[in-house]
């Protein structure tokens, strides 16, 4: 099984990116992450006449998964526009054939509610996408509560717990929508 992780900050030891790097080193037996790289993705604008190749490298990395690990930070109270735009990219192929019907993890790091209010945004962005994001389990962790070192990566044994345990949902639930 193929999951690709996306990630909405664009910084390289973000905690969010933590998350990522965690659940691509910890995948269960039979999925593969690999994680895409948004650093170069130019805003979706429907004037550039040719995609750009960080675009067309995102757009076979979304073609290949089989589904999606949404790391999403929470910026203004929703989501990261870093992400948002990868989806806008993407959405724009024919037939939003990307995108429709792909399974959808959803996890995040950021402030004292750990990005609720930009997971529930995201996922009303899911539904218009169609996207089939895993209900549970939720994975809401406050970054600033010694979860993280000071490189972005967990430290935190129950956060781990968490990510492995959406993993393996993500997994179940995967091989039940596209069956």
């Amino acid at each position: 099984m193929n999951v690709l992780g996306i990630n909405g900050s664009l910084r390289k030891d973000s905690t969010n990116m933590g998350l990522l790097r965690y659940a691509q080193d910890n995948a269960p037996e039979g999925m593969e992450i690999d994680i895409a790289d948004l650093t170069e993705v130019p805003f979706y604008n429907s004037d550039i006449a040719e995609k750009p190749a960080a675009v067309e490298t995102l757009l076979q990395q979304l073609e290949q998964a089989d589904a999606l690990l949404l790391a999403c930070p929470e910026y203004n109270y929703s989501l990261a526009p870093a992400l948002k735009n990868a989806l806008d990219w993407a959405s724009r192929e024919p037939d939003n054939h990307l995108l429709a019907g792909k399974p959808v993890a959803i996890l995040g790091a950021g402030g004292g509610v750990g990005t609720a209010r930009a997971q529930y945004h995201l996922r009303q962005v899911c539904v218009y996408l169609d996207l089939h994001p895993l209900n549970k389990p939720e994975v809401f962790v406050n970054a600033f509560a010694g979860t993280f070192d000071n490189a972005g990566a967990l430290t935190s044994e129950d956060i781990m717990r968490q990510v492995e345990a959406l993993l393996s949902a993500l997994k179940s639930w995967t091989e039940k929508v596209t069956e």
